[in-house]
C-alpha cells in the first residue's frame, strides 16, 4: 500500500491531500484520506517581492514545507509527494522555467530544494497537468479499465487565478518537448488586448480566469470586487457582472475551438474555482464554440464540468509522484 502526498499549488491557496494507493490491485482507486487547505498568497507574494525574488521563494519552500510537515506526523509512511505548480516546468531538469502568474521566478528547482528540507522524494508537474492526470486516473477506475476514447484521452481546462490546461493521450500526461505543452491560457483571442503576465497581449486567461473577470467588471463599473461577488450580483441581475462572465465563457470557447483543430480528443473537462459559475459561462460558451468549431466536429465534443472539486490536482500530482518514483 503506498501513502503519497499530493499538493496543488495555486496563486492564493495550497491544498494538499494525503493520498493512499494499492499498487498490487489492477486499477484501483487512489483515496484521499485527508485534505488540507492553507491560505498562501503567492501570487502577491511574487508581485509585491520582484526585486528580490530568493525571498519570496523562500517563503514559497517554508510554507510548502510546513504543510507537509503538519501532516508527516500522522502519517509517516508517506514515501513521495507531488506537487502541481502554476508554470512551466522543464521536462528533463524538473526546474520551473517560468511562472507567469507568480513573477520573478525563474528556473527555480522546487523538487531538490523542497525534498532538501523534508527529507522525502518530491515530483514537481504543471499544476493543470496535474489536474488532468486526477480526473483520468478516477474516470479509470471508475470505467474498470475499459478502453474507450473517453476513458484514455482528455483535455483539462482549469479556470482559477489564471487558466491551465492539461493533455492525456493514450493514458500518458503529455508536457511537450520544452515542458509548455497545453498552456492555453496564453492563446491570444484578443488582438492588442490586455497585457497578460507571460509578456504576450489578449491571453485568453486575461478574459476567462477569475483575474479576467474581475479586470472586465471594473472595465464596465468602475468597481473593483473578487470573481465571487462579481458571480452573485451576476445571479441578481448586474447587467456588467453578467456581461463579465459572458465574456468569460466566449474567450474559452474562441481558444478551445482552435485546440481542438489541433488536438481531436472527444472529450473535455472544464475545473478550477470558476468552473463554479459555469451557468453563467455556459450560455456564451456553448454558442461561441459552436460557431467556432470546424463543421466536422460540432457535436462530437462532449464538454463536461468536474465533479472533484478540489481533489483532482491532488490526487494526480500523487498519483504522479508514485509513477515516477
Amino acid at each position: 500500500m503506498a501513502m503519497l502526498i499530493g499538493i496543488d499549488v495555486g496563486g492564493t491557496n495550497l491544498r494538499l491531500g494525503v493520498v493512499e494507493y494499492d499498487e498490487a490491485i489492477y486499477n484501483a482507486q487512489p483515496r484521499l484520506i485527508e485534505e488540507k487547505r492553507f491560505h498562501a498568497d503567492f501570487s502577491n507574494l511574487c508581485k509585491s517581492h520582484q526585486g528580490n525574488p530568493e525571498q519570496a521563494w523562500q517563503t514559497i519552500l517554508n510554507t510548502t514545507a510546513a504543510a507537509i510537515e503538519s501532516v508527516q506526523v500522522k502519517y509517516p509512511k508517506v514515501s513521495a509527494v507531488g506537487i502541481g505548480f502554476p508554470g512551466f516546468i522543464d521536462p528533463k531538469s524538473q526546474k520551473i522555467s517560468q511562472s507567469p502568474n507568480l513573477p520573478g521566478l525563474s528556473n527555480v528547482d522546487l523538487s531538490v530544494d523542497l525534498s532538501r528540507m523534508i527529507e522525502l522524494p518530491v515530483i514537481t508537474e504543471n499544476d493543470a497537468l496535474a489536474a488532468a492526470y486526477g480526473e483520468y486516473v478516477m474516470h479509470l477506475s471508475q470505467t474498470n479499465g475499459q478502453t474507450s476514447s473517453q476513458a484514455n484521452s482528455l483535455i483539462y481546462l482549469g479556470l482559477g487565478t489564471g487558466v491551465g490546461g492539461g493533455l492525456i493521450i493514450n493514458g500518458q500526461p503529455f508536457q511537450g518537448q520544452h515542458g509548455v505543452a497545453m498552456e492555453v491560457g496564453h492563446i491570444a483571442v484578443k488582438p492588442n488586448g490586455r497585457l497578460c503576465g507571460c509578456g504576450n497581449r489578449g491571453c485568453m486567461e486575461q478574459y476567462a480566469s477569475a483575474s479576467g473577470v474581475v479586470i472586465s467588471y471594473f472595465e464596465a463599473s468602475g468597481e473593483h470586487c473578487n470573481a465571487h461577488e462579481i458571480a452573485n450580483r451576476a445571479y441578481k441581475g448586474d447587467a456588467n457582472a453578467i456581461a463579465a462572465y459572458s465574456l468569460a465563457g466566449i474567450t474559452l470557447a474562441q481558444a478551445l475551438a482552435h485546440i481542438l483543430k489541433v488536438i481531436d480528443v472527444a472529450n473535455v473537462v472544464i475545473g478550477g474555482g470558476m468552473s463554479a459559475g459555469w451557468s453563467l459561462m455556459e450560455p456564451s460558451f456553448t454558442q461561441q464554440l459552436n460557431e467556432d468549431l470546424i463543421p466536422a466536429l460540432r457535436g462530437k465534443v462532449n464538454v463536461s464540468i468536474s465533479d472533484m472539486g478540489d481533489q483532482a490536482g491532488m490526487i494526480g500530482a500523487a498519483m504522479l509522484a508514485w509513477q515516477k518514483i
